[in-house]
């Protein structure tokens, strides 16, 4: 099997050597009836390295996201996101089909949402309107960058004056932390209810985590069960979410180092448009310039080179870095990228 330099995503990330042998030998028991002991270790650490009472392990992020919207609202409610965040695009419309609620889209500056946006989008008591059930953040934000500790404070204290829940999509939060250089529970503080990714750039094969009250979490597993979420003797894999916590968020910054570099020197290349300051993750957003470029071919052409890369969404590309990929990988990348370009 050939091995692939893989920049598609983090997602892609395989299950490091220690997580492939403690697989073999996880003590597990049935998750359903709350007795597998790994997977109650996971919940524990994972509320207690955010900040929350309680976790519960979840099979995909979207499934954490949708039960956290479900648990919040009521059929009819409307909730407040970025027409830009994972929730709202790539999540198949899971709100509406499962929970019933409807969008309302703030205004945003690159996905950070101000607190006079939310104030606007925030529905008044009338007969007319749907009741505003939820407001949904991000961080890290889908487009590779973080939102400072302050903004998540005053969308977060904005919502909560209207006695409004705020759910944070952290995929990435770990990341966004790192990047901030504070500790989690900095950012995690501003919401009611957050999921994170085991499976992202912390290299777990599957899995995320939902994080609330004792109260909240009770209810969303009832309804976790309802979406086919209950699992059995899942403390094999959640064997491996614990050393994704313990080890993994411990090597962020590597990632980061070298998506950095990545972007600095992809920016040197003649028909290549970057901006390196927006990397403030593993994340490299960039557009090729050349007129009539053949972007179809780019891909098939890196492909045949060992590189798997997904084809540009609205003009640009994304290379991510991740656990699986050296500085030698990097180096390779450009390279090719450069050869392509001439």
């Amino acid at each position: 099997m050939r091995n692939y330099i893989d920049l598609r995503s983090d997602t892609v990330t395989q299950p490091t050597e220690e997580m492939r042998k403690i697989m073999e030998t996880a003590i597990v028991g049935d998750d359903v009836y709350e007795d597998d002991p790994t997977v109650i270790k996971l919940q524990e650490l994972a509320a207690e390295m955010t900040g929350f009472e309680a976790a519960l392990f979840v099979p995909t992020g979207t499934m954490g996201n949708q039960l956290a919207i479900i648990t919040h609202t009521k059929r009819g409610d409307e909730i407040i996101l970025s027409e830009n965040y994972h929730i709202a695009v790539h999540e198949v419309g899971g709100a509406a089909v499962l929970s019933g609620v409807s969008y309302r889209f703030p205004r945003d500056k690159n996905g950070v949402l101000s607190a006079e946006e939310i104030k606007r989008c925030i529905r008044p008591k009338e007969i007319h309107y749907p009741d505003t059930g939820l407001l949904c953040l991000e961080n890290a934000l889908s487009n590779g960058t973080v939102v400072s500790v302050e903004d998540m404070k005053s969308a977060y204290e904005t919502a909560k004056s209207y006695e409004i829940p705020v759910h944070l999509d952290g995929a990435r939060i770990f990341n966004a932390a790192v990047h901030l250089g504070v500790d989690v529970k900095e950012l995690t503080q501003y919401c009611d209810s957050l999921m994170f990714c085991l499976s992202k750039g912390l290299c777990s094969p599957i899995g995320s985590m939902l994080c609330g009250s004792a109260k909240f979490i009770e209810k969303a597993r009832k309804y976790r069960k309802l979406m086919g979420g209950g699992m059995r003797q899942v403390g094999i894999l959640a064997a491996c979410g614990i050393i994704s916590l313990e080890k993994m968020t411990k090597r962020l910054d590597k990632d980061h180092e070298n998506a950095r570099y990545l972007a600095e020197e992809l920016s040197k290349i003649n028909g290549i448009s970057t901006c390196v300051g927006d990397v403030h993750i593993n994340i490299v957003f960039f557009k090729i310039t050349i007129p009539d470029f053949d972007h179809e071919l780019f891909v098939e052409n890196l492909l045949a080179d060992g590189i798997k890369i997904n084809a540009a969404e609205d003009g640009q590309y994304r290379f991510v870095t991740h656990n699986d990929i050296s500085i030698r990988n990097i180096g390779h990348v450009l390279k090719k990228v450069s050869l392509c370009l001439q």
